[in-house]
């Protein structure tokens, strides 16, 4: 089902790090109505709002990127509102484009819905199939509704609603907040402000053992882009890159890039959180779609746009 360029298009949550990807790529395609909403201009834990919207807009296609996300202290503090805001939004989201005509919606989730010790590389048919990590599993629980709840509207209604797992995500826009982020920019800021500082040290959580897979935020535009255009089923899919690295191999180019000399300390005494997440990608890869930005090219680019923001 491919979508035309003067369609009208609703990215939910474009000021955030996927969704400002979404809407770089979707403009940079030409096309002409795509329709952004502000948490101020629109709350989309409010149900009455987001239906009010649907009904004035009627966008033809959605792509949900709309969350509460963090890191492993975030989702540890704050497991309620992490279960809550994100069941809210994405069911008023999807109900809402059920109810108000939408062709076609992306809902984008997690590879952390996967349970903690699954098989790797991990098949999407390993949803469900065991116990999820603890350090995130109120987030995850949240994004295992959406999916059932895609894949239910299109058994039930034949809606044409699917939904796609990205992997570890950094880029531009990332969160950078050493109290909320993920590992890659908390790694990028503390190495940095390390080497301002003439330290001769970084400490890194856990034991630098644990495997990661991560994915340029664009590399997962171009992906929704492509999937949008070209996959016609109602399954989820993963979307990553295939190859994984250890924390401890992330730190070390990390500090390459931005070009701290010191030594890096693990403290075993903080929680590693899954042992290893790398996704499956056979049925995306089928497709014939791959990403394009090295994991080293990634993190230059991204301390790059890092800099630019400190000024």
């Amino acid at each position: 089902m491919k979508i035309s360029k003067n369609e009208k298009v609703f990215i939910a949550g474009h000021r955030g790090m996927v969704g400002s990807a979404l809407l770089r790529r979707f403009e940079a395609e030409g096309f002409t109505s795509i329709v952004t909403r502000t948490h101020k201009e629109l709350d989309l834990t409010d149900r009455s709002a987001v239906r009010s919207f649907f009904d004035a807009e009627r966008p033809a296609v959605v792509v949900d990127a709309a969350a509460k996300v963090g890191g492993i202290k975030a989702n540890y503090d704050f497991p309620v509102e992490f279960l809550l805001q994100n069941l809210d939004i994405q069911n008023n989201v999807i109900s809402a484009s059920a109810d108000f005509g939408v062709k076609r919606l992306l809902f984008l989730g997690s590879s952390c819905i996967y349970p903690k010790f699954a098989e790797q590389p991990i098949k999407e048919s390993s949803l469900l199939s065991g116990t999820l990590e603890p350090t995130n599993e109120p987030y995850a629980l949240a994004k295992i509704c959406g999916i059932r709840l895609c894949q239910s509207y299109a058994r039930q209604y034949g809606k044409n609603f699917f939904s796609a797992m990205p992997t570890n995500l950094y880029g531009t826009y990332d969160n950078f907040d050493l109290q909320t982020s993920h590992v890659l920019p908390a790694l990028m800021r503390k190495v940095h402000e390390a080497k301002l500082a003439g330290e001769k040290t970084v400490t890194v959580w856990g034991s630098g053992t644990p495997r990661r897979e991560f994915l340029h935020v664009d590399d997962l535009a171009d992906a929704s882009f492509f999937l949008l255009q070209n996959y016609e089923g109602t399954d989820f899919l993963n979307v990553g890159c295939g190859e994984d690295v250890t924390i401890r191999e992330l730190a070390e180019l990390i500090c390459e890039v931005v070009g701290f000399g010191g030594d890096l300390v693990f403290d075993s005494s903080k929680p590693d959180g899954t042992p290893r997440k790398l996704l499956d990608m056979t049925n995306t890869f089928a497709l014939g779609w791959r990403p394009k930005i090295s994991l080293r090219d990634g993190i230059r680019s991204t301390y790059e746009w890092y800099l630019k923001q400190l000024g």
